[in-house]
């Protein structure tokens, strides 16, 4: 992933700690640990605080597909792994205080379905893809594509985490029979990422990964490290399968909608194909995903019943806050990205440097 610009004194000591590899020393990674504890301390909203929520999120970004110019062999430094562990304390135990899970039923697969259904019908939280729909500019459809894209230009990866943390029979089928489909059952071109880099494609933006990371609010790396959260931590598999069911179970209808709406903005098949697939796609994923996913994990695991619906309130819950204000800034006339920042880290123009001698493309 390109590197990104700082959003503060802890992402840019991290940064730094980074770049320096195993130059860094023990003062540099006392001075990181320090910073990570004065971030929580001081922070009035972490879901919102641009320089935590970066941090973190470079943090898992090196157990994917990691930053430039960082060493590979930085994903399993001890003090770094420290400074994640102190991050991610602070952003669940956030988590868990602000979103709000039913009573759990029986840990039965038909009663789960039922509560994650009734969850999902129950969600009152503000429409963007009715507002895409009706009133989006073109713009503004833009808007939408980059900050989706965080997620959807690697769409599926968070939740495959899962695969090997699951015990073998319903569960983990389920769970492989949906990840097959978002990774084109074999067939690179229609693995949902590069769908979705061809409806991005169709508006001229640019696709690479992380492309846009600067301009994205902390509330959508908020979503986007929620997920790395129930993935990376085998403890929170039940919660990273309901996260699964309740973003299958509330796909199918909004997909439909943003294809309107791009369609009303007079773009073709090629750009919308991405949203038309997800309709079908996710109308019979939301079936697996409650019933055979989370259903069946509760069977097999009773005692993770209560992160399951945590996991799915979660997405119900940051959906809700990130809708709340994008509409806002929409409605207002104004753009729901991050201003243009700072300017990047002094190493990314060196970096880029060197790979366009080297003839690569950053």
């Amino acid at each position: 992933m390109l590197l990104p610009a700082p959003r503060g004194v802890l992402t840019s000591a991290l940064l730094d700690t980074l770049l320096a590899g195993d130059g860094a020393g023990p003062e540099k990674f006392a001075e990181l640990a320090a910073l990570g504890d004065g971030a929580l301390s001081a922070t009035a909203d972490l879901l919102r605080d641009d320089d935590i929520q970066l941090a973190l999120f470079c943090l898992y970004e090196l157990h994917y597909s990691g930053l430039e110019g960082v060493d590979p062999a930085m994903e399993w430094e001890p003090e770094l792994i420290r400074l994640r562990r102190t991050l991610e304390a602070g952003f669940e135990a956030t988590l868990r205080k602000i979103v709000p899970a039913p009573e759990a039923p029986e840990p039965d697969a038909e009663a789960v379905a039922q509560t994650l259904f009734g969850m999902a019908a129950d969600d009152d939280g503000p429409s963007v893809s009715r507002f895409i729909a009706r009133h989006a500019t073109e713009d503004q459809l833009r808007e939408f594509l980059v900050l989706r894209s965080i997620y959807q230009l690697r769409e599926a990866d968070p939740h495959s985490w899962a695969i090997p943390r699951l015990p073998a029979g319903r569960a983990k089928a389920a769970l492989v029979e949906i990840q097959a489909d978002e990774y084109g059952g074999g067939r690179p071109e229609r693995m949902h990422s590069k769908l979705f880099a061809r409806t991005m494609e169709g508006l001229g933006l640019d696709t690479r990964y992380g492309y846009y990371l600067d301009r994205i609010p902390a509330l959508v790396l908020a979503s986007s490290n929620a997920m790395s959260l129930f993935g990376l931590n085998r403890r929170l598999r039940g919660s990273i399968a309901g996260h699964l069911a309740a973003f299958e179970m509330t796909s199918s209808i909004p997909n439909s909608f943003y294809a309107k709406g791009f369609r009303r903005a007079g773009f073709g098949s090629d750009v919308t194909f991405y949203f038309d697939e997800h309709v079908e796609a996710d109308a019979v994923h939301e079936q697996i995903a409650a019933r055979d996913l989370a259903g069946g994990l509760a069977e097999a695991e009773p005692a993770l019943l209560p992160d399951i619906l945590f996991g799915a309130a979660t997405v119900l819950t940051l959906d809700a806050l990130q809708g709340e204000f994008q509409l806002a800034a929409w409605k207002e006339g104004s753009s729901a990205l991050r201003a243009a920042g700072p300017e990047p880290h002094p190493a990314a123009d060196a970096l880029a440097a060197d790979a366009a001698a080297a003839g690569v493309s950053p």
